[in-house]
């Protein structure tokens, strides 16, 4: 943090997550009030995660082929304008499809937003700086995490609409377009470190995932078990059916992750880089699942708050070591279309995991959904350790070099 572009870019993710977290809270409570209905949640995560899939190879190649920079500022400008978009849809209380039009919309400026945020810091840092930089930027994100929902819910109970939360999420993605100058520009290069001005390979993410056993191993550990194992998309009916805590109560519980994972996050930034960081990425996913159980048999408040706490710590671990080892095995002529594959695998499983817990929540009950999600990413942790033992035995993340 003592690197001043690093500081402006930690602000930008601050003020752009707090703008989507604000969002995200309010596009649940808004949905939830009008339909009551589970499945209408689920829906949130097809809209949003459909045109990532779709457009995964083209976003990751443009952000290999042009300035990752320039990307990022045009996605936080089109993620503005959709929240405006939401504004309006709150403000008039147009028919619900438009909220789900605008999702879509918004799964479009995120497949392009990924891969370019995501691969900006590594262009221009050493590989020894990987680990405290993605600790101290989690942590930042995180800090926006803590206060976005629960800002969200308090602006939808004072003001009895959704209209000003959205107002504010465009406020935050403008404020991080301007950050984003004060990064240097860099144009992307090719293998022998020339200038690239041709197309590369569509599908060179793919192929230097499925010849690398370790990151594949590495994403399918955290795509498994956030695909199974999310609690997130059913906290509106948690907070309003069974806690009973209101929206101000749902944006509270939302913190909750964010608190543990920016505790955990400001924890890393002070440890020594991981002796064995596979044996602490495979207890941490198996700690998620633990907690996961516990707050889906929760009817306290305050044990519910506990448990959604462990859940963001646990995951914090999992989120800074997969990043660096994603950073020092991909060479950064390839980082962008990795990055793009990396957000289906990762990315992508937040939506398909808040899709499927819709579903299992209209077939069996919230309750048994979230419970059974935690028993499954149990489960998912002991068969990837034991297809892929070589997880376990990573050396220190530094020490590892490019593929």
């Amino acid at each position: 943090m003592r690197i001043p572009f690093v500081r402006w870019f930690a602000l930008g993710r601050i003020t752009g997550a707090l703008g989507v977290q604000m969002l995200s809270v309010t596009v649940g409570w808004q949905l939830y009030e009008r339909t009551g209905s589970a499945w209408s949640l689920g829906l949130v995560g097809v809209c949003q995660f459909t045109p990532v899939v779709l457009l995964m190879l083209p976003a990751g190649n443009v952000a290999d082929r042009f300035p990752r920079r320039h990307i990022a500022m045009l996605t936080h400008v089109a993620f503005g304008g959709i929240a405006l978009g939401l504004a309006w849809v709150a403000h008039t209380n147009a028919p619900t499809p438009w909220i789900y039009a605008l999702l879509v919309v918004a799964g479009i400026s995120r497949a392009f937003a990924s891969p370019s945020i995501a691969t900006l810091m590594p262009q221009l840092l050493a590989p020894a700086q990987f680990q405290n930089a993605n600790a101290w930027l989690s942590s930042s994100y995180e800090l926006a995490s803590m206060a976005g929902p629960a800002a969200g819910g308090f602006l939808i109970a004072a003001t009895g609409n959704a209209t000003a939360s959205y107002v504010a999420t465009a406020l935050g993605q403008l404020v991080s377009v301007g950050t984003l100058f004060a990064l240097p520009l860099v144009r992307p290069k090719d293998s022998a470190g020339t200038t690239k001005r041709t197309p590369g390979d569509l599908f060179a993410g793919f192929t230097f995932i499925r010849r690398n056993r370790i990151y594949l191993a590495a994403i399918t550990l955290d795509l498994l078990a956030v695909l199974v194992g999310g609690c997130v998309a059913l906290l509106p009916v948690f907070a309003k059916d069974i806690l009973g805590v209101g929206p101000s109560g749902l944006g509270t519980l939302r913190s909750a992750i964010a608190v543990g994972a920016f505790s955990m996050a400001i924890v890393s930034t002070r440890l020594p880089p991981w002796k064995r960081p596979g044996h602490a990425l495979l207890y941490s996913v198996a700690g998620f699942g633990l907690a996961t159980i516990v707050f889906g048999l929760s009817r306290n408040f305050a044990l519910s708050l506990a448990c959604l706490f462990l859940v963001g710590a646990f995951d914090m671990v999992s989120v800074v070591i997969r990043k660096t080892l994603e950073q020092v095995l991909t060479p950064d002529h390839l980082r962008g279309r990795v990055s793009a594959v990396n957000a289906v695998f990762v990315g992508t499983s937040n939506e398909i995991g808040a899709f499927e817990s819709g579903l299992a929540a209209t077939l069996v009950g919230p309750v048994l959904a979230v419970v059974g999600g935690g028993v499954g990413t149990v489960l998912v942790v002991l068969l990837i350790a034991r297809y892929w033992p070589e997880l376990a035995r990573i050396p220190p993340l530094h020490e590892i070099s490019p593929s």
